[in-house]
């Protein structure tokens, strides 16, 4: 009996230590994590305050640059040279009527200041100041002396491209992108780096590292993104002709929000080589790199420098198709298809009215307008978000771990990191009131297993081509759609990708597309957003009319589309209308 007491004793003692023992793990292993966390959080600090030392420092330097040549060229016009379109100034260089320093350094001087009131740049790339030295030699290039901006995820040797992703900080490129090395081939001189948002699939412009763009319209309004650093850069008059990067509208929207124009090549006429991704592999819906300035002119000629024998050969994945010239010149006139709105998102006021006015002026003009109305209301989900986010956002969310996620972004991942049975549950709970919001968090689960994504590729290929056949029924040469716009105010981006279907649907179809500034917001256009109710009246239709709200001046823009490699057609079309509108202002 005593031995029994003393064994049941035993296993009392050995079940208490057991528990103060399990006890004891749990808080270490916590304190473990806690550590680990805390150190994270500490690297990533220190990460991010090098990151904006090293941007502190170039623009210093620059600046002081600037003062010294200020020091001994006091007679050089900067406020002329600002003012000069790129052809006149290209044309102005070549004679030898300006320097390519008198140049270089007008547009150094007005990008910094530009970047005091918008924050745009990530750095002044001081490797330029050694190019203006050399620049001679490349004379002969189209871009002879010409200062260019590219958005920070362009490779520029060593430089971070950190897609404002801290874990990408301090891994500087080890080799300039081929876009870059074909531009200094053309004699122009990439000078600065531009902000983005954070792991570049949002359209505003802010992340941990940099901070948040400004729209140099509206000091309230988000200058749109991805590329949002180049569109208030350009619109804020700091530089001439940039580069940016469209998987979604990337550079359409931030041209659009600011007033400038911007193009979207066919996917694969450009080289993507050496551009940081933070979705790389996924092959449903393309990016393309393109570019973004105040006129048309300016972005053929950056197509045409950019097509040339230089780029085939550092990429020969790339079909050598140069320029044509007599397509981008042609005044045959044109079959216009049109639409005032897709079965997805009620446009406002002003995307309306700008497509009716332009719509007025074609026909004017001469050319033929017909109807053209696509059904994208399952094609978005199915296709777009599901083929982005077909690993089910797992690669976008391991390139935010190690560091703070930035409020224009919050939003949208919340959803990404819930559990595949959460989403598959929520989708089903909210179908009876918000379809559309159910087949979208559906559709953010992915594809789940290879067959499914192979499938998903075939009905990509299928749309493509169902696509071009209707046009081809419809007869028509080109498509003129509404724009998303005006700029929104902040934080809306990340709430509202349902926008998107107005420009994300020619990504899916490799489509050219582009945007050319129309007008401007009426007092008449803010009175009617009053009034709208939206497609569906659901959370997204509320959140849109509460983005674009107070955009009175603000600029208005529409789209112009074409079919795949047919990119002079669609750059000569985007020049037919902002020759009509500027003729029509007269």
């Amino acid at each position: 009996m005593a031995s029994a007491q003393l064994f049941v004793h035993g296993l009392e003692v050995d079940s208490r230590t057991a528990a103060l023992l399990t006890g004891a793990a749990c808080v270490m292993g916590a304190l473990v994590v806690l550590v680990r966390r805390v150190n994270s959080h500490q690297e990533a600090e220190k990460k991010i305050q090098k990151a904006r030392n090293r941007r502190a420092e170039s623009l210093q330097r620059a600046e002081q640059a600037v003062l010294e040549y200020r020091e001994l060229h006091p007679l050089t016009d900067s406020s002329h040279i600002l003012t000069l379109s790129l052809s006149e100034l290209t044309k102005q260089l070549q004679e030898g009527s300006l320097t390519p320093e008198e140049v270089f350094y007008s547009y150094v001087e007005k990008a910094i200041d530009v970047n005091k009131k918008l924050n745009c740049c990530t750095g002044i790339l001081l490797e330029s100041f050694d190019q203006l030295k050399t620049v001679g030699s490349n004379k002969d290039g189209l871009l002879y002396g010409v200062p260019v901006s590219i958005k920070e995820n362009f490779a520029y040797k060593n430089h971070d491209s950190s897609c404002g992703v801290i874990m990408n900080l301090e891994q500087p490129a080890q080799q300039d992108c081929v876009l870059v090395e074909v531009l200094k081939r053309q004699g122009s001189i990439p000078f600065v780096k531009t902000n983005l948002p954070q792991a570049l699939l949002n359209y505003e412009c802010s992340n941990p590292i940099y901070g948040e763009t400004v729209n140099p319209r509206n000091l309230q309004k988000t200058p749109g993104g991805s590329s949002g650093g180049e569109g208030a850069l350009i619109g804020g008059g700091g530089s001439l002709l940039g580069l940016g990067s469209d998987i979604g509208g990337s550079i359409r929207i931030p041209a659009s929000f600011c007033g400038i124009c911007g193009f979207k090549p066919t996917a694969g006429r450009l080289s993507l080589k050496g551009m940081k991704s933070t979705c790389r592999g996924q092959k449903s819906v393309l990016s393309s790199p393109g570019p973004m300035a105040k006129d048309v002119d300016s972005l053929a000629l950056l197509m045409q420098a950019l097509l040339c024998d230089y780029m085939f050969t550092l990429d020969p994945t790339i079909p050598p198709v140069p320029f044509n010239v007599q397509a981008y010149k042609s005044s045959k006139p044109l079959r216009i298809g049109y639409l005032e709105a897709d079965d997805y998102t009620q446009p406002s006021p002003s995307m309306v009215r700008g497509i009716r006015e332009v719509k007025a002026l074609l026909e004017q003009a001469g050319h033929t307008l017909v109807p053209y109305n696509p059904k994208i209301i399952d094609i978005l989900p199915e296709l777009v978000v599901k083929g982005i986010l077909a690993d089910g956002a797992t690669t976008l969310l391991q390139q935010l771990k190690g560091g703070p996620v930035d409020p224009c972004l919050k939003a949208q991942v919340f959803p990404y990191s819930f559990p595949k049975w959460l989403k598959k549950t929520l989708s089903f709970l909210v179908k009876p009131l918000f379809p559309r919001v159910s087949v979208v968090l559906n559709a953010i689960c992915g594809v789940g297993s290879i067959p499914d994504l192979w499938k998903q590729h075939a009905a990509v290929e299928d749309y493509i081509h169902e696509t071009i056949a209707e046009w081809r029924r419809c007869n028509i040469d080109v498509l003129l759609c509404p724009m998303i716009g005006p700029a929104y105010n902040f934080l809306y981006c990340g709430k509202l990708t349902s926008a998107l279907s107005y420009t994300m649907l020619y990504n899916l179809l490799t489509f050219p597309a582009g945007v050319v500034p129309v007008s401007t917001v009426t007092a008449e256009d803010e009175e009617e957003l009053k009034h709208y109710k939206g497609i569906h009246q659901d959370p997204w239709d509320r959140l849109f009319k509460e983005a674009v709200l107070g955009g009175e001046g603000l600029p208005v823009a529409v789209q112009c589309v074409a079919l795949p490699w047919q990119d002079e057609l669609c750059l000569r079309f985007m020049k037919e209308v902002e020759q009509l509108v500027k003729q029509s202002r007269q």
